[in-house]
């Protein structure tokens, strides 16, 4: 630690860093290695048994005893058995239904309003920690007041996220009865828990943001970094905990055929899609909360009164862009793995969600994904304006948008079109004679690899704008880098060639590859840099505020594409389960219990979307509100 403490973290308290870096490595793995490391010897079956209610009406079924796996007919309470009620087979007439209300459409909002604002809420508090601890580190003020404005955001948002899932609660409960009894009866005690990690982590909220101002010297602000971490440390086991649910209902385990719980609620936790589900909303959280504060930046950028405003929101956008595409970079890897477990658990699902009823929302997927890259790229572009020095490297930008668009276009290409009768005559099949061989996975991925080191070769533009390399061996370590894209790029795209000649069960084989040589690319190019641009000269500091209007809308398509995004790949995600409350397990007999159309489907999402927004708007509106008042009363 002794390099440390002589460069940006000089003043610090090691042991105290340490300590609480460790234990929040220590609370985060364990929610995911813990499970995976299960082995029988720790069985937790007589703490999260419950006793099986008495049979009643059409409902009952024979009661399977847990020690023996037979019916028990009469049983009492009390005689010291724990026993477990099957998944109910209910019908129709079992759903409540009030006229004129779609409980469907309902339940499907609200939970998608709660899901879009429990990943704002969630995501904001860990950037806000690690650049509170930046600023502490670096004695920089700036720091301080952005991580401030960054948690003052959320605070509307924690309210809105509380009152959407006591309301999904209720309407879980009112409409879908016994399929929340089912539910209720395997994870109860998970809830139980969940409520109480809830009010854990609003208290830490509330200290950590009320607090900021008194707790912010000497060994108060440390205090205050510990309840930092430990709101993150409560936020991130709610949401690994919120997704053994989800997760069940796709790919339930613990269970047997008939739905009977075997007891072991390790078991039920830990699902084939548990872990995926929980790395891929870990960072596509970190990406959206990204996104969002982006967006206030900006607009708090564009209203800005003062050259002094201007600079700040400005370098306040930077930094919400670098956070969404950090986020961003790593999050279709995260993709295929979650889809590679959804093949692996069922090929019925995964043949449904990537060539048959929702392949074209995959489309969809692509084109929102292309925005996302040509809007984050436009936004690093736009600030190399403010940057001296930067012209060395703007010639670049135009080979770059080649290869951008090139790669987007690729990626949105189907597989298949869809054509009348006569039009599939007057082309020859379903698959277009010229760009057919696009719309594979072959394609696709290659030209994903290659959207992903683009965009990271922008950002290393962006970096050396204001920079002159002084080390010795500069020209070496510029060929390096040259060489080490220039190869890299051909690897990817000749494994891609080469996928069109094996198997189809070989070829999916070489996304890993693929994978690696982007992440080899960008590890090692970034490590050159690093060293290459130690104590490099300047050419002039960055002129924060003096960035065009139009780089503002950037951070706007950002954030309704990510929201747009999330919304459609959740209902995708969701709808797999088909007409299944548990996935092979719990039939869902309602009246809606069909897939919609596409069309359909995308309405209800945009409905959510625009929503969203609004509420969004409203949580800008009070937090500048709020500071207009702290402004006034300071005057």
């Amino acid at each position: 630690m002794g390099f440390l403490g002589k460069g940006l973290f000089k003043g610090v308290s090691f042991r105290f860093t340490s300590l609480t870096a460790c234990l929040f490595l220590i609370f985060f793995a364990s929610t995911l290695i813990l499970p995976i490391s299960h082995n029988a010897s720790l069985s937790l079956k007589p703490a999260f048994a419950t006793e099986s209610p008495a049979p009643a009406g059409e409902h009952a079924a024979p009661v399977l005893s847990k020690a023996e796996g037979k019916p028990e007919e009469g049983k009492k309470e009390g005689e010291g058995k724990f026993t477990y009620q099957p998944a109910p087979k209910i019908k129709v007439e079992d759903y409540p239904i009030v006229k004129g209300f779609n409980s469907r459409i309902a339940v499907w909002i609200v939970a998608q309003l709660h899901l879009f604002f429990g990943a704002f809420v969630l995501a904001v508090p860990i950037f806000v920690l690690v650049i509170e601890g930046v600023g502490l580190a670096t004695k920089d003020e700036r720091y301080d007041h952005m991580a401030h404005e960054f948690i003052k955001v959320s605070m509307t948002a924690f309210s809105i996220t509380a009152s959407l899932g006591g309301l999904l609660s209720l309407m879980l409960v009112s409409f879908y009865p016994d399929f929340f009894k089912y539910m209720a009866g395997i994870f109860g005690k998970t809830m139980i828990i969940y409520a109480l990690l809830f009010f854990g982590e609003s208290f830490c909220l509330y200290v950590y943001y009320y607090g900021w101002d008194r707790m912010n010297e000497g060994f108060s602000k440390w205090l205050h970094l510990t309840m930092g971490l430990m709101l993150n440390v409560f936020g991130m086991t709610l949401m690994v905990l919120s997704n053994t649910w989800v997760s069940f209902m796709m790919a339930p385990s613990g269970i047997d055929d008939a739905g009977v719980f075997t007891g072991d609620i390790w078991a039920a936790i830990r699902g084939p899609l548990w872990n995926p589900i929980n790395l891929h909303r870990f960072i596509a959280n970190i990406a959206f909360g990204g996104s969002i504060v982006g967006a206030y930046a900006a607009f708090k950028f564009l209203s800005a009164k003062t050259d002094e405003e201007k600079a700040h929101y400005d370098w306040m956008g930077y930094t919400a862009n670098f956070i969404a595409i950090f986020g961003f970079l790593p999050l279709p890897f995260a993709g295929y793995w979650l889809m590679k477990e959804v093949y692996g658990y069922s090929q019925q699902m995964g043949i449904t969600a990537m060539g048959g009823a929702f392949a074209w929302l995959f489309i969809i997927q692509a084109v929102l994904i292309g925005s996302l890259f040509l809007g984050a790229n436009y936004y690093l572009w736009c600030g190399m304006g403010r940057i001296k020095g930067s012209e060395r490297y703007t010639p670049a930008i135009k080979y770059l948008i080649v290869v951008i668009v090139g790669c987007f276009l690729v990626w949105f290409t189907p597989h298949t079109l869809i054509m009348t009768s006569k039009e599939v005559t007057q082309v020859g099949g379903t698959h277009h004679p010229v760009l057919g061989f696009l719309g594979v996975m072959s394609a696709k991925n290659t030209a994903v690899n290659i959207l992903i080191v683009s965009t990271f070769l922008s950002f290393m533009l962006y970096r050396r704008s204001n920079k002159i390399a002084t080390a010795s061996w500069t020209s070496t370590g510029n060929a390096l880098q040259v060489a080490l894209f220039a190869g890299g790029a051909i690897n990817i795209v000749t494994l891609g060639v080469y996928g069109y000649f094996i198997p189809a069960n070989i070829r999916i084989g070489l996304s890993i590859p693929q994978v690696m040589t982007t992440l080899t690319i960008i590890i090692v190019s970034s490590v050159l840099d690093g060293f290459m641009y130690k104590g490099a000269k300047s050419t002039g500091p960055i002129e924060w505020g003096k960035m065009g209007q139009r780089s503002q809308y950037a951070l706007f398509l950002l954030a309704v594409s990510f929201t747009w995004l999330m919304g459609l790949m959740g209902y995708v995600r969701s709808a797999l389960r088909q007409h299944w409350h548990v996935y092979t397990v719990f039939r869902d007999n309602s009246l809606d219990a069909y897939t919609p159309t596409l069309g359909y489907a995308a309405g209800i999402i945009t409905i959510a979307v625009y929503i969203f927004i609004a509420l969004v708007i409203f949580a800008f509106w009070i937090a500048n509100f709020s500071a207009k008042k702290h402004a006034e009363a300071s005057h």
